[in-house]
Parts: structure tokens; C-alpha cells; sequence
């Protein structure tokens, strides 16, 4: 075989070797689908929790630490926040954990934690129609609350 020929191979197994290489990437990075548990307590529907429609667990605001009901009334009064650089402003999403909205749709809450010297990892999310989401792993699981409970 003549070095020009062993190049075009050469070159030609690698282009094949990107081609599988971006294909099977897609195959393998697909989300993992959104937990469907239904809504907690007798008188949770999904209808009646904002947010409760996105497959996500709908937990009650009593059941969540205490942090986050006593920030959910500051959100309610406009503050003041305990963090004002970082409560309120735009959540971007970027995990893509919660339903995809416009740029600004989503508001963060810090939900402070017991002992911890930073923010800790617990917020409240809101959205501009009314939903409200808790995570408290910094946004690797959400679930629903239902603040009127």
C-alpha cells in the first residue's frame, strides 16, 4: 500500500470513528424521564397545585423544613431577604429539571440551612404563574408545593 493511500485510510477511519462518536452520544445522553408520584394528602389534585401538571412530586409546605414556609412568607410580603444579591433574582434553569419557560419565568429563594456557613443548598423557585418548587439538593431534584397546605 502506498503512503497516499495509507493517509486517505487513515483519515477516512477517522472521520467514520467522529461520525459513530456524535451519533452515539445522542443515544446515550437522553433525560432520564420526570418522576410521576402523585400529589400528596387527601386533598391535593393535580388541578388544584400550580405546577402539579409537570409530573413532578406536589408535596405540602408543612412537610418541608420549616426554613421554607418562613421563606415562603417573605416571598408573599416582598421581603426583606436574608440574601438580597442572590433571593429573587431570575432562575435560569439550566438543569432543565423543571418544565422549559422564557428566560426570566423563573424566580430563586434561598431557604437557609441550620449550621451552614453559605447559602446551603435548599431553595424555593417560583414562576410567574403562580407555581412554586422546593429543591433541597441545589437543584438536582424538584418537587411541587403546595402552599396551601
Amino acid at each position: 500500500m502506498t503512503p497516499a493511500r495509507r493517509l486517505t485510510a487513515a483519515l477516512l477511519g477517522l472521520i467514520a470513528l467522529v461520525v459513530i462518536g456524535y451519533f452515539a452520544k445522542d443515544l446515550g445522553d437522553s433525560p432520564a424521564p420526570a418522576p410521576t408520584t402523585a400529589p400528596s394528602g387527601p386533598s391535593a389534585s393535580a388541578g388544584s397545585v400550580p405546577g402539579a401538571a409537570s409530573g413532578l412530586p406536589v408535596e405540602r409546605l408543612s412537610g418541608l423544613p420549616a426554613e421554607a414556609a418562613a421563606t415562603w412568607r417573605l416571598i408573599e410580603q416582598g421581603g426583606p431577604f436574608p440574601y438580597p444579591r442572590n433571593d429573587g433574582v431570575t432562575f435560569r434553569n439550566r438543569e432543565k429539571r423543571l418544565p422549559a419557560k422564557s428566560g426570566d419565568y423563573y424566580r430563586e429563594y434561598t431557604v437557609p440551612t441550620p449550621g451552614s456557613d453559605d447559602r446551603g443548598a435548599r431553595r424555593l423557585v417560583t414562576g410567574s404563574s403562580d407555581e412554586v418548587y422546593y429543591t433541597g439538593d441545589h437543584y438536582s431534584t424538584f418537587v411541587v408545593v403546595d402552599v396551601t397546605r
